[in-house]
C-alpha cells in the first residue's frame, strides 16, 4: 500500500463527504494504494455515521471511534498504530488542508528520501491578531527551543515515512512537535513544504487562543523530556547539589563567624544568612529526592492505554507490528 491518511476528527460531519470524494479523486488519478484512516475523536454529531456510509461504498475507508474526546494527539497515536501504507499523511478534516499536495508529499518521502516533510501555511486564511501572530511567535519559540528549522509546527498536513510514526510517542497535546519527537527518535532528514491553505468552510474551529499557552507549555516538557527525559537525576540532583553546597557554605560560614570571630554578637537565628542557608538546604534535598524518584519512575513506568475505542471499521485485529 502507497499511502495511509489519517484524519482525526470531531464534530465534522458537514465536510467528510466532500473530502472523502476529494481525496478519491486524486488518489486514482495518480495511481496511488492508500486507505483512509478517519479517527472520531468524540464527535457529537453525525460524524460517526458519516464514516461508517463512506466505509459501505468505499472498503479504503477505515474508522476509529473513540468513547468520549481525548485529543488528536491521542487520535493520532491510534491512527499510527493501525497505518499499513509506506507513506503515512496526516491532514484535518476541516477541508482547510489541501488534498491536491498528497501526491508531491508522497514523492518527497519516496524519492527525495526525507523521513519526515511538513506543511508550511505561508498564507493563511485566518484572524491575524487571534491566530497568525501567535502562531508566529510560537513557531519562532519551537524553533529556538528545539532546533528544528520549520515554519509552521502546528500543520496538520504532513507526511511520514512508515518507520517513523512506529517509533514515535505522540501523547498529551504534543501532535504539535511531532517533528521534534522524530529528531529526537533518530530520524534527521525533516523537511518542509509551502502547502495551500483554504478557508473553513463548514463550522467552527475546534481551538482556541488556549491552544498557544499550552502549547508553551508543551514546548517546555518537550524540552525538558528531550534534554533529560532519561536522566532526570542529571537536572533535579546537579540543582539539588548545587543549592545544598550554598545553603552549607552559608551554614559553615555562621558557624565561624559564631565561634571564633564574633563570639558576642547578635544570635545566628537573628541573621537573614541563617534562614537563606535553611532555606537553600531544604531546597537542594527535595530537588535531589525529587531527581532520584524521578529516575525510579523512569525505570519502572509501563506504557499504558491513553484512550479507549468502542467501534472501528475496516481494522484489523491484528496489531500492525513491524521490524526494521
Amino acid at each position: 500500500m502507497n499511502l495511509s491518511i489519517i484524519i482525526p476528527l470531531l464534530n465534522e460531519e458537514e465536510s467528510l463527504n466532500e473530502l472523502h470524494n476529494w481525496i478519491v479523486s486524486v488518489m486514482e488519478s495518480n495511481n496511488l494504494t492508500y486507505e483512509i484512516i478517519f479517527i472520531d475523536d468524540g464527535s457529537t454529531d453525525n460524524s460517526w455515521q458519516e464514516v461508517e456510509e463512506l466505509s459501505n461504498t468505499n472498503p479504503f475507508v477505515k474508522g476509529i471511534r473513540f468513547l468520549k474526546n481525548f485529543g488528536k494527539s491521542q487520535a493520532l497515536h491510534a491512527g499510527f498504530k493501525k497505518a499499513e501504507g509506506d507513506v503515512v499523511i496526516t491532514m484535518d478534516a476541516d477541508l482547510q488542508d489541501n488534498p491536491d499536495e498528497i501526491p508531491e508529499l508522497y514523492r518527497l518521502i519516496k524519492d527525495e528520501k526525507y523521513d519526515l516533510v511538513s506543511g508550511w501555511k505561508k498564507k493563511r486564511y485566518d484572524s491575524i491578531l487571534s491566530k497568525n501572530m501567535p502562531s508566529k511567535l510560537f513557531n519562532w519559540a519551537a524553533r529556538k527551543t528545539s532546533g528544528v528549522n520549520l515554519n509552521d509546527f502546528n500543520c496538520g498536513l504532513k507526511a511520514f515515512n512508515k518507520i517513523v510514526v512506529k517509533n514515535i510517542e505522540v501523547s498529551g497535546e504534543m501532535h504539535r512537535y511531532i517533528p521534534v519527537l522524530a529528531k529526537n527518535a533518530g530520524f534527521s532528514k525533516i523537511g518542509e513544504k509551502v502547502v495551500l491553505h483554504q478557508a473553513r468552510k463548514y463550522g467552527k474551529t475546534k481551538f482556541g487562543m488556549e491552544r498557544f499557552i499550552n502549547g508553551f507549555l508543551d514546548l517546555i516538557t518537550i524540552w525538558f523530556i528531550s534534554k533529560f527525559g532519561k536522566r532526570p537525576m542529571h537536572l533535579f540532583g546537579a540543582l539539588g547539589v548545587v543549592m545544598f553546597l550554598i545553603g552549607f557554605g552559608f551554614s559553615i560560614y555562621l558557624g565561624i563567624d559564631k565561634l571564633a570571630i564574633n563570639k558576642t554578637g547578635r544570635l545566628i537565628t537573628d541573621r537573614p544568612q541563617f534562614f537563606l542557608a535553611l532555606i537553600a538546604m531544604l531546597m537542594g534535598s527535595q530537588l535531589f529526592l525529587a531527581g532520584f524518584l524521578g529516575e525510579i519512575m523512569v525505570r519502572s513506568r509501563k506504557n499504558e492505554t491513553r484512550y479507549k475505542i468502542s467501534e472501528e471499521i475496516n481494522i484489523s485485529t491484528l496489531e500492525n507490528q513491524i521490524s526494521f
